[in-house]
């Protein structure tokens, strides 16, 4: 064992070398303390620290050599949110006997830093004394960023809510109070306008439902027979109808292609976030290759792959590795930053694989491979 836990835990340093270790110390276990993700802290009958493991050192900044045999409140001199002194005000040894520990909280090491503590009283016997005292340490960074996270997420959404839903509440309020001064085209104008920030709201509530899903993992895909050409070719189509020329897209298809098993609602959705990205921050053309090609899944021979690309000034490759994460944004041309991290999701929830790279014309492109997938019947 490293430094960590040279001083097992056993009772050594309670002065009684034949002393059997309570039930539930990792080394009873045959577990290596140095090897446990959380900071672990043990400290025998009379308070004094017999185990200090390497995360635990790592969380405090103390080393265990300095540590072992200490008596616990000066090893780990913890303070609660308060500045109130944790050990006194919980006297583990001396309180109630019936205590079995303490549940895990928030507390300050010397210098202020943040960790979160959960502690556990050790007896031989019910309101017997305290044997051992484990104490569990974790820090507090990786909580912090998913509360970031959050907390950036519903600043996304409240800016990105508040622009159409204050057109709708402008526009709604202005032809009730002013219906009779209002031609019918003024009427048409600002009706079609309310309809379009009314479907971009609902647009970014289904957006936040996907990121909860795929969050949570509880995105499901129901497997119908898709015709992914076909499917591309509609998104063309809805561009050209609202005004982007038609010889800016260039849809390539290999065939024989295999007969495609998978969402064919979520499959739109990926396909639009991948041509709106094309469309909205690349330039020139836009090429979209389907062919057949190796399955992504184990134990399947064929699949899928679609690959999108645009003639534009491509994406930096620092910023590659970020752009299937959270509000990562190609440019300032608006969008949540939401669509890339949703088009990730949906693929892995069908077992596939998404990736980014520089297209032959120095522009971005992007490639998602969709395993078939058929159902077991047409196997």
């Amino acid at each position: 064992m490293s430094a960590g836990t040279s001083s097992a835990p056993g009772a050594q340093h309670a002065g009684n070398p034949a002393a059997s270790r309570p039930s539930g110390d990792p080394a009873d276990l045959g577990i290596d303390p140095d090897q446990l993700p959380d900071g672990l802290v043990v400290a025998d009958e009379q308070g004094r620290v017999i185990c200090f493991n390497t995360a635990a050192e790592r969380i405090t900044g103390a080393r265990a050599r300095d540590v072992l045999g200490q008596r616990l409140e000066k090893a780990l001199p913890l303070e609660d949110l308060e500045g109130r002194r944790w050990w006194q005000l919980t006297d583990p040894y001396g309180g109630l006997a019936i205590r079995v520990g303490q549940p895990e909280r928030n507390l300050l090491l010397p210098g202020g830093r943040e960790v979160l503590v959960c502690a556990r009283y050790v007896r031989t016997r019910p309101t017997g004394p305290v044997r051992r005292l484990v104490v569990t340490l974790r820090d507090t960074e990786a909580r912090r960023r998913t509360e970031r996270s959050h907390a950036e997420l519903i600043a996304t959404v409240a800016h990105e809510l508040r622009s159409p839903l204050t057109s709708v509440k402008g526009f709604t309020a202005t032809l009730l109070a002013k219906w009779e001064r209002f031609t019918d085209d003024q009427k048409r104008l600002m009706l079609e306008t309310v309809d379009a920030d009314a479907d971009r709201v609902t647009r970014l509530i289904a957006e936040l439902l996907d990121i909860s899903r795929i969050d949570s993992g509880r995105l499901e895909v129901r497997r119908q027979p898709v015709d992914i050409g076909a499917a591309v070719g509609r998104h063309i189509q809805a561009y050209v109808a609202a005004g982007q020329p038609a010889d800016r897209f260039l849809l390539r298809v290999q065939q024989p292609l295999p007969d495609l098993w998978a969402d064919p609602d979520k499959i739109d959705q990926v396909l639009s976030n991948l041509l709106e990205n094309a469309v909205r921050h690349g330039e020139g053309t836009v090429t979209i290759d389907i062919t057949a090609t190796a399955s992504p899944r184990e134990g399947e021979d064929t699949g899928t792959s679609v690959t999108v690309s645009d003639e534009g000034p491509g994406i930096p490759e620092e910023s590659m590795n970020r752009v299937f994460t959270r509000f990562w944004r190609g440019s300032k041309r608006g969008g949540t930053g939401l669509g890339l991290y949703i088009v990730k999701g949906i693929v892995e929830a069908h077992g596939g694989t998404v990736t980014v790279g520089r297209a032959p014309g120095a522009g971005a492109e992007f490639r998602f491979t969709l395993p078939v997938s058929a159902p077991a019947y047409l196997a």
